[in-house]
């Protein structure tokens, strides 16, 4: 009974570990590093699921406005995705040259990802299932959804597509 006990316990431990947001590691895009989502700790995160050709890609300009205006406090990571009517180039490092020459980008990306369906990324899996995030269910429905963990690496806020990265429901939680 004790051996059962403290085997359901380590059980219980490594599961909740494993279901933290700084529990992550994530290749980085174009290349053989990882980002690792421990170092954010003490600062807040913005992830954002983003794509080259949406209607919302002008919002890479945003996005990194608010890396550069909240560099202290925030990190901005922008998740490539290719789930939404074939939005986001074939190669990551046509990805990775088409933000740096159109938008300036200098926040960390990552490779291209899943953010639903079978094949959902943990990263994703944690950020839309309240199970894991303490928070909220959501979905994913389009690119430039946003979702902003606190300095503890807690989930604060999700915002939909339409939801600008420099508007007041977002800096509101910055300022």
């Amino acid at each position: 009974m004790k051996t059962l006990l403290i085997t359901l316990l380590i059980t219980l431990s490594a599961t909740t570990m494993e279901s933290t947001f700084y529990s992550f590691k994530v290749a980085m895009l174009d290349s053989d590093q990882k980002i690792d989502f421990s170092s954010f700790k003490g600062k807040k995160v913005l992830v954002v699921n983003v794509a080259s050709k949406c209607g919302f890609t002008p919002q890479y300009e945003e996005l990194q406005a608010l890396s550069e205006r909240y560099k202290e406090s925030l990190v901005v990571i922008g998740m490539p995705c290719d789930q939404f009517a074939g939005q986001e180039l074939d190669l990551e490092s046509s990805i990775k040259q088409f933000c740096t020459e159109q938008f300036h980008v200098t926040f960390p990306m990552t490779t291209i990802i899943d953010v639903k369906g079978d094949n959902q990324h943990p990263v994703y899996q944690w950020l839309t299932q309240k199970s894991q995030n303490g928070l909220g269910d959501y979905s994913v429905k389009w690119n430039f959804n946003k979702f902003l963990i606190s300095e503890e690496g807690q989930l604060l806020a999700y915002f939909p597509s339409t939801i600008k990265p420099l508007s007041e429901e977002i800096t509101k939680f910055l300022d």
